[in-house]
């Protein structure tokens, strides 16, 4: 799977999944070393979690750059906004272990 920049990206979990498996979603937009620095964060919390995570685009998503703008990046747990603009990896962890 590519990532927002159209970097291959190595997702944890995946098919093999158990169902209700948590779900890290990273919306972001290129350009933002916030959230490559949200990326970092979120991909070793999942790795050692478990946890699947996904990037999307807000440049590419009119609704999501309604809702996110100034907040970016934005991190999802299960479809929940969990935080914004820094990404606590101990705070994130605890969220996923719930």
């Amino acid at each position: 799977m590519d990532d927002m920049f159209g970097r291959a990206k190595k997702k944890d979990g995946g098919a093999g999944r158990e169902p209700g498996a948590r779900l890290v979603t990273l919306i972001g937009k290129p350009g933002c070393h916030l959230c490559d620095d949200a990326r970092g964060v979120i991909a070793a919390v999942c790795a050692e979690t478990g946890a699947s995570w996904e990037e999307k685009d807000i440049t590419r998503d009119e609704e999501l750059h309604r809702a996110y703008w100034e907040q970016i990046p934005v991190v999802l747990v299960d479809g929940e906004q969990h935080t914004f603009w820094r990404v606590d990896a101990g705070r994130l962890r605890r969220a996923l272990d719930a």
